[in-house]
């Protein structure tokens, strides 16, 4: 059934995104063919997830807000879909531990590490939250940065770009400060948005 649903979504997206959009992916070979990997990008709309993931042979299970869950039938949905919802501005242990569950499994994690979609020019506007680099620290799995690029309005130009991967902190059974974290998730952010801004 979860398989069904997600070869049928593949090619619907596909579909929609070919007659609806002209999109550019550049760097889809920075996508590991398998193994573990943590993909965090920019957000701007719930489009996000399916333009980054509709050109990718692997699946991306996406950490989603809770608020997308409290309809049942879109919960139903988007739990066969593999997308695990988030509590903000909580310590969600619940969303922190299906993550690790995934990567131990070696799937691919979906984070947008600032919580919430926001445009490029007020990125400073927004607190820095060190959930992706937490997980990423502790696991020592790859970053892979990724961004989307574009004005979103139908039959327009969109590019997706996803950037080289790299590794956070110093292993993980080193112990970090909130600090140490906070300043992970800067230089995640910055990753993310210099492909952004760089294309």
């Amino acid at each position: 059934m979860v398989q069904v649903m997600r070869k049928f979504l593949y090619i619907l997206t596909n579909i929609f995104f070919k007659i609806f959009y002209r999109v550019e992916v550049i760097g889809i070979n920075k996508i590991p063919a398998d193994g573990p990997a943590i993909l965090c990008a920019n957000h701007k709309t719930i489009l996000d997830m399916f333009f980054l993931g509709f050109k990718l042979k692997r699946w991306i299970y996406w950490m989603a807000k809770e608020e997308l869950f409290r309809n049942p039938i879109a919960a139903f949905f988007l739990r066969k879909l593999g997308a695990f919802p988030v509590r903000r501005g909580t310590g969600d242990v619940g969303s922190i531990k299906t993550a690790y569950q995934l990567l131990e499994k070696g799937q691919i994690v979906g984070i947008f590490p600032q919580g919430t979609r926001i445009k490029s020019k007020k990125m400073d506007e927004f607190k820095v939250k060190p959930g992706a680099a937490m997980i990423a620290a502790h696991t020592g799995v790859p970053v892979i940065p990724a961004a989307v690029k574009g004005n979103y309005k139908l039959f327009s130009n969109m590019k997706v770009i996803y950037g080289d991967s790299f590794v956070v902190g110093e292993g993980k059974n080193k112990k970090y400060s909130k600090e140490d974290l906070l300043n992970m998730s800067r230089d995640i952010i910055k990753r993310v948005y210099s492909l952004a801004e760089g294309i």
